[in-house]
C-alpha cells in the first residue's frame, strides 16, 4: 500500500535507536523526508547518513530534549532544512529513574518536551495540508504496571494532553494522536535486559500476552506512519494501543 508520504516532512525525537529509529526508517522507506535528534552526535550522524541512503532528505542534530531552547532551535533548523513540517513524532522519554529525580526527569522530557515541541512546530504545521502529531505513550499509563512511579504517571499525562490538544488544534487542520506500545523487544533495550537478568518477569510477561510474544519497534512504527499518512486523515484525538492484548481492560 502506498501511504502517500513521498515528499512529506517529519520530525522525530530520540530517533537513533529503538522505536524512534524504527519510525524514522519506516517514514523514510515511504519517501518521507525526516529530521531527527538524539543526544549522541555520532549516532545522529550515522543515522542521518543511513536515512539519506534511502533517497530522502535527512537532517539531524545532537539535542537534549530537556533543554527547551536547544529543542526549539532544532525545530527551527529542521523546518529550514526540510522546507517545512508535516508530521511531528514526540518519542523521547525521561526513563524510569526512582525518587524525586525520576519525577522531574519524566516531567521535563515526556511532558514538557512534548509541549515545547508542539509550541515550536505548530506555526509550521498550520502551513501543511496533512499536519499530524503523534505522541508515544505506553500501556504503563493505562493499567498498573510494576510499581507506582513517574514514568507511568507522566505517560498518562501525555495521553490526556494529546487528546485535549486534538480538540484545540483540529480547527487548524492538525491531527493529534497518542500511541501506547506494550512490551516491545529491542536489542539492547530494557526488555532485552529483563530477558537476560530477570527471566521470571520476562516469562510471566510473555505468558500474559495472548499473542505469545513481545512486540517489535517496526510494529509501532508502521502505525505511526499510517497516522502521518493522508490515508489516516480522519483519525484524531485517540490513543492507539499496540500490545498484543497485554492490557486486559475492554476498550469501548
Amino acid at each position: 500500500m502506498d501511504l502517500q508520504l513521498k515528499g512529506q516532512r517529519a520530525l522525530i525525537t530520540g530517533a537513533t535507536k529503538g522505536i524512534g529509529r524504527a519510525i524514522a526508517d519506516t517514514l523514510a522507506d515511504e519517501g518521507c523526508n525526516v529530521a531527527i535528534c538524539a543526544r549522541n552526535a555520532d549516532d545522529v550522524a550515522s543515522t542521518v547518513e543511513a536515512l539519506k541512503s534511502k533517497g530522502v532528505e535527512a537532517y539531524g542534530a545532537s539535542v537534549d530534549v530537556g533543554d527547551g531552547e536547544a529543542l526549539k532551535a532544532w525545530v527551527a533548523a529542521s523546518a529550514d532544512a526540510l522546507g517545512g513540517i508535516d508530521a511531528l513524532v514526540s518519542n523521547v522519554s525521561g526513563g524510569n529513574a526512582p525518587g524525586e529525580a525520576g519525577w522531574r526527569a519524566n516531567f521535563e522530557y515526556d511532558v514538557l518536551g512534548a509541549v515545547r515541541l508542539v509550541e515550536a512546530c505548530t506555526p509550521h504545521l498550520e502551513n501543511s495540508d496533512n499536519a499530524s502529531i503523534a505522541m508515544i505513550s505506553s500501556t504503563a499509563a493505562l493499567e498498573k504496571f510494576m510499581s507506582a512511579g513517574a514514568y507511568n504517571a507522566m505517560k498518562g499525562a501525555l495521553i490526556q494532553y494529546a487528546g485535549a490538544l486534538a480538540q484545540d488544534v483540529g480547527v487548524k487542520g492538525i491531527r493529534v494522536n497518542a500511541i501506547s506500545p506494550g512490551p516491545i523487544y529491542i536489542e539492547g533495550g530494557s526488555w532485552a535486559f529483563i530477558k537476560e537478568k530477570m527471566t521470571s518477569l520476562y516469562d510471566q510477561t510473555v505468558a500474559d500476552i495472548p499473542l505469545g510474544r513481545l512486540g517489535s519497534a517496526r510494529e509501532v512504527a508502521v502505525q505511526v506512519a499510517l497516522l502521518a499518512s493522508p490515508l489516516g486523515a480522519f483519525t484524531t484525538a485517540t490513543n492507539i494501543v499496540i500490545d498484543g492484548g497485554f492490557t486486559k481492560r475492554i476498550q469501548f
